[in-house]
This record gives C-alpha cells, structure tokens and sequence, in this order.
C-alpha cells in the first residue's frame, strides 16, 4: 500500500474544508442560498474530493482520514439529491430538465434493451409464420378461439373501462418494475422479461396476420403502444444497467459499483412512470373503443412523436436542476452510506 506525504494531504485538505464549508451554507438556507458561482465550485470540488477518497482508500494509514472525507461526501450526495422539497413542480421539472440527460447517458442500454425485444419478437414471428401450431405453446385456447372468429378478445374493455384502466396501469408498473428489479441477477432476469414480452408480441403479430387481424391488432396497440411498448424498453435498460454494474466493477468496488448503477437505473426507470400512467389510460378508454382505426394510428404516431422530440432533445442544464450541480459524467461519489 502506497503512503500518501504529509504534503499531499495539507495540499488537499483546503478543498474538504471549502466543500465543507458550502455544505454547511446549503444546511443553514437550501441550494438557494448558494450564488451560481459557488454551485458550480460545490460540482467541481464534489468530484475532486470523490478522487481524493479514492487515492486515500489506497493507503492503509490514512484510513482516519477516508473516514473524513466519505461522510463529506456522503453529505454532499444527500443535499444534491435530496435538498429540494417533491412536488408537482419538482417532478415536472425533473421530467423537463433532468430526465432527457438521465436516458441519452443510458442509451447504450436502451439500445441493447431494444435489440433483445426486437430480436426475438422477429424469431416469434418467424416461426409462427412457418408452423402456426407454435402459437399454441403462448396463447389461451379463448384467444385462440376468438381470433379464429375474427374478432379482438379486447372488446370487453369497453364495457369495464374505469376498471380496467386501474388493473392495466398496475399490471403495466408490476411488468416493468419485474424487468427492472430482473437486473439483479446480473441481467439474466431482464433478458428473461424481455424476451417474454418480445417472443409474445411477434406470435401474436404473426397469429392475426394468419387470420387477417393485423389492422385490428395494430390499431388496439397503436395508441398506447406508442407509450407502453418504449416504457419496457427504457425498463429493460435500467435492468441491464443494474446487471452491468454487478458484473463489469471497473476500477470502482463491486458495491460502489452496483450502488451507482442502482441509482442510475432507479432514475432512469423513474421517467417510466408517467409514460405507464398516460399509457393505461389509453389502453383503458380509446385503444379498444369503436373510433376510427385512422384516427387511431394518428394518435398513436403523434404520442410516439412527441415521446422521442422529449427524450432525445438536445440537452438544456438549467439553474437549480441537480444535474447543474454535477459535472458531466457524474451521478454518484464512490462513498459508503
């Protein structure tokens, strides 16, 4: 183990007490307190010091002083995230401002997320196409049944809106969650969901083409779809993540790792939640409704539409927002709750 100079540490130790002090201004009166100036110095010190504990975690004579220095830390990281008080507004301007960032920094997950569904909903499809008794290892003998009578086994939502609306929301957010939390067991559970729900999609897309039901199905999944099908997505991505963390540490420990992945994934996964929301209230009310399969569509391509102008718009740090407290890159210090 390395022995860190007297030098260094009276080198470093102004900037602990300088990010000590702007600690303690933001405990007496809030982030607002602090000038722009001094938010941006509060970033710049946060990860210098974040580099600090980990030349101090090296030496085993400084551990005095790693204490020291990973409950500043662990102050800082609570006051960047938790110093504001939720609410409406919060959330809102979580959404405008933050959450962009938070899916743009991931997309590399969304990608792989994405590649698995689509994957093997094409293989679905493939092979339901070539040997239609395939179908049968996934669907009900009643859906089976109703689509040979061509007709939507959806129809009953109509009549049962308001209820199936509550029951879809929380199926939605319990399918989700599952694929997140399936990060895990080093990402083998998200890729078992995804697969699940890309392998179902193609045999019931390739099963109502077989029966001459594409237009029906597509139209039901249209408006919502647009919602609840990037919702699992952007779900799958958050479980990877989770999965990447545990089985690739870098140079962090395998619990730091696995601390900030979780908290990369839980914000990621967070931006889901509204998506699920409006999602079910479509798939409750207008999805399976008697309107026009045109205006459907357009409805659906619009959602879509406005979803990616949100997620890939080009990103904006405004005063305030958490992530102008941090640098480019940085979410969460290498410290020990």
């Amino acid at each position: 183990m390395q022995i860190l100079s007297n030098q260094w540490i009276l080198k470093r130790r102004p900037h602990w007490d300088r990010l000590s002090s702007l600690l303690s201004q933001a405990d007496a009166g809030g982030l607002g307190q602090l000038t722009r100036a001094e938010l941006q110095e509060m970033a710049l010190l946060y990860r210098q010091v974040a580099a600090d504990l980990s030349v101090l975690r090296q030496d085993t004579t400084a551990r005095s002083y790693a204490a020291h220095v990973n409950q500043l830390l662990a102050r800082a990281h609570h006051i960047i995230y938790s110093g504001r008080k939720t609410n409406l507004l919060t959330l809102f301007r979580f959404l405008r401002d933050e959450y962009p960032a938070i899916f743009q920094k991931q997309i590399n997950y969304v990608l792989l997320s994405l590649g698995v569904t689509v994957g093997w909903g094409l293989l679905g499809a493939v092979i339901t196409s070539a040997r239609p008794e395939f179908m049968r290892h996934f669907l009900s003998p009643d859906m089976i049944a109703t689509m040979e009578r061509h007709q939507m086994w959806t129809e009953s939502l109509v009549t049962m809106a308001p209820m199936a609306t509550s029951l879809i929301m929380t199926n939605n957010l319990s399918v989700c969650f599952a694929i997140f939390a399936g990060g895990i067991s080093f990402g083998l559970g998200t890729f078992f969901y995804l697969y699940l729900n890309g392998i179902l999609l193609g045999v019931v897309g390739a099963a109502c083409h077989q029966y001459g039901m594409s237009e029906l199905l597509w139209s039901f999944v249209a408006p919502h779809g647009s919602l609840e099908l990037p919702a699992i997505i952007i779900s799958g991505a958050a479980g990877f993540r989770i999965g990447h963390a545990m089985l690739f540490p870098g140079a962090l420990r395998w619990k730091e790792s696995l601390a900030q992945g979780g908290i990369e994934a839980t914000r990621l996964i967070s931006g889901t939640i509204p998506m699920l929301v409006i999602a079910g209230c479509l798939e409750g009310f207008f999805s399976p409704s008697h309107a026009p399969i045109a205006l459907k569509f357009t409805v659906g391509g619009l959602i879509f539409t406005m979803l990616n102008l949100w997620l890939f718009q080009k990103i904006k740090i405004r005063p305030g927002s958490t992530e102008a407290l941090l640098p480019p890159g940085t979410t969460s210090p290498p410290f020990h709750a």
